[in-house]
């Protein structure tokens, strides 16, 4: 009698992943994947002050971003890119963002035109 040796054979994944940051969300057109500055983050001023929690309750408005789209598409076809880069610290509009939470992480995804100013 011949015994039959079934294998069991790896499904291939396809996981878009972003080039330039091994993330694996990548944004569509202009818009932005930005990781929200945590509450030590906005709640110290830069001479180390600790700002307490009865003064600000609100989620921040800034972030580092993780991630950009291509850019926004014209009616001739050609791209607009995106004028943030990834790694830039940006403040951003205080509504203009729907939150996502990746393996245990909060993020926003937002477009190009609710980011209000670059820090540097």
């Amino acid at each position: 009698m011949k015994k039959v040796i079934k294998t069991k054979k790896k499904a291939k994944v396809s996981k878009k992943v972003n080039k330039k940051t091994n993330f694996n969300i990548v944004p569509l057109g202009d818009r932005i994947l930005l990781k929200p500055f945590s509450e030590e983050e906005t709640n110290t001023t830069l001479s180390g002050i600790i700002i307490p929690d009865t003064v600000s309750k609100e989620k921040p408005e800034q972030g580092r971003v993780i991630a950009v789209g291509e850019g926004k598409r014209t009616e001739d076809g050609k791209r607009v890119p995106v004028s943030v880069k990834v790694g830039d610290k940006v403040v951003f509009s205080r509504y203009g963002y729907e939150e996502i939470k990746h393996e245990g992480e909060e993020y926003y995804i937002l477009k190009e035109e609710n980011i209000l100013a670059i820090i540097r």
